[in-house]
């Protein structure tokens, strides 16, 4: 009976172990080729626009390309599966978190980019002493546009409910200061990714075999529609390198 037990045990565990190694993940990098391009000055320190107290206390720059210097990597790249694949790592079936935060400091929205998972909400607080908007503009969901005061903390702002995928980062705006603008993308899974200060992103626990990935920038729009990945079981594969021509941040999408 003793090593009946133990048979079981062991088989149990080798059960595990396998159903554990049929996950893998993929990581990459998004760089700019040729010239490399310098940030926008919105406006300087102390510029004479709207509420410059909170607004102008220093040089605020363009967030929608953000290239650093030494790597050529490209921020703020959205990189996910277009479709929920037919199984989702157990761990990854329901967010984490049923609330994102969305806050606004110094007349910026932080942060600038985020992946939203369908059936989460998002609140939009404020760091700022004064008023925002946040306005949406999504394709399937419903159009927000809601007015933040000042001083709303975590547990006391707007909440934004996101209840349909998205096929595309939806863009929001503060009408009040027309240089906020962010971006949203809203999954019906997890599999999803923004490329950090050196363009480069990892999505884990994605079942293995082929895949199709969208890469997807702001002022680029489409970088890639299907770009080829391959997960190995049990682990991190590196996917080949992308890289995006300066010229396109001056093209018209």
């Amino acid at each position: 009976m003793k090593n009946f037990f133990l048979a079981a045990v062991v088989t149990l565990t080798g059960s595990v172990s396998l159903h554990a190694a049929e996950w893998g993940g993929v990581s990459g990098q998004i760089t700019v080729s040729g010239m490399v391009p310098e940030r926008v000055l919105l406006h300087a320190k102390g510029a004479p626009i709207k509420d410059a107290e909170v607004c102008a206390v220093v040089d605020t720059y363009s967030e929608d390309v953000i290239v650093d210097k030494d790597s050529k990597g490209l921020a703020n790249v959205f990189v996910y599966l277009a479709k929920a694949p037919k199984a989702i790592h157990p761990d990854l079936k329901e967010p984490k978190e049923a609330t994102m935060l969305f806050d606004q400091k110094g007349c910026q929205f932080l942060p600038h980019c985020m992946i939203v998972r369908k059936g989460q909400s998002v609140e939009v607080i404020s760091s700022d002493a004064v008023a925002h908007n946040t306005h949406t503009y999504p394709i399937k969901n419903n159009a927000v546009n809601v007015v933040i005061s000042p001083n709303k903390g975590k547990g006391m702002g707007e909440m934004v409910p996101c209840t349909v995928a998205e096929r595309l980062p939806i863009q929001v705006k503060c009408d009040y200061h027309p240089w906020m603008i962010a971006y949203w993308m809203i999954l019906d899974h997890p599999y999803a990714a923004i490329t950090d200060k050196d363009g480069k992103f990892t999505i884990e626990n994605l079942p293995e075999g082929d895949h199709e990935l969208v890469i997807w920038h702001e002022k680029v729009g489409y970088i890639d529609r299907k770009f080829k990945a391959t997960v190995k079981k049990g682990a991190v594969s590196e996917l080949k390198a992308v890289a995006v021509d300066a010229k396109k941040f001056t093209e018209k999408k």
